[in-house]
C-alpha cells in the first residue's frame, strides 16, 4: 500500500503551483486511450479545480462530453509525492473571466513574465473557457516516510567482507 498524505497535506499540495496532467475519456472510437495533457490549473483548499482551455479544442469537447475529468500533480524531487483527483465538471465559464486568466498566469510565471504573457496572448480571452471540477476521489502518495525507513534499513545493513 502506498503511503498516503493526510487530508490537510493533500489539500496544500494540490494548491501549490505544480503542472497538472489532465485526463479525460476519449470516446472518439477505435482503441483510443484517455486524452492526457499537461495543464495550468488553480485550486484552493476545499474548493474546485479550475482549468482554462480553448473553446474549440479537443480537450474542451471531450470535457463537455464526459462531464468529469482527473488531474494528477506530482513533485519529481525525492522523496516523490503526488496527488490525483477526479470528479464532475461543476461549471463551464464561457468566456474566461480575465481575472481567472490573470491569476493563472501569475500562479505559474514571475510578475514580469506574467504581464508579458498576458499581453502577448490577450486574444485568447475571446476564445478560452474555464472548466471547474469538484474533487470527489483523491489518490495520494508521499514517499517521505518510506524513504526514511528505507534509508534507515540500508544504513543498518552489515558491511560486506
Amino acid at each position: 500500500m502506498l503511503p498516503a498524505m493526510p487530508h490537510d497535506a493533500r489539500e496544500r499540495f494540490l494548491a501549490a503551483p505544480h503542472i497538472g496532467v489532465l485526463g479525460v475519456t476519449d470516446p472518439r472510437g477505435g482503441e483510443r486511450a484517455p486524452l492526457v495533457v499537461p495543464v495550468w490549473y488553480a485550486y484552493e483548499p476545499g474548493g474546485e479545480v479550475v482549468v482554462e482551455t480553448g473553446r474549440e479544442t479537443v480537450k474542451a469537447r471531450l470535457l463537455r462530453a464526459a462531464g468529469r475529468f482527473s488531474l494528477c500533480v506530482q513533485d519529481e524531487r525525492r522523496p516523490y509525492r503526488y496527488v490525483s483527483v477526479e470528479g464532475p465538471v461543476t461549471a463551464v465559464e464561457d468566456p474566461v473571466d480575465p481575472a481567472v486568466r490573470e491569476a493563472l498566469a501569475h500562479r505559474y510565471l514571475d510578475p514580469d513574465e506574467a504581464r508579458d504573457y498576458l499581453a502577448a496572448t490577450a486574444a485568447q480571452l475571446k476564445d478560452d473557457i474555464v472548466f471547474r471540477m469538484r474533487p470527489e476521489r483523491w489518490r495520494t502518495a508521499d514517499f517521505a516516510a518510506f524513504a526514511a525507513d528505507f534509508a534507515g534499513t540500508s544504513a543498518e545493513a552489515p558491511a560486506a567482507d
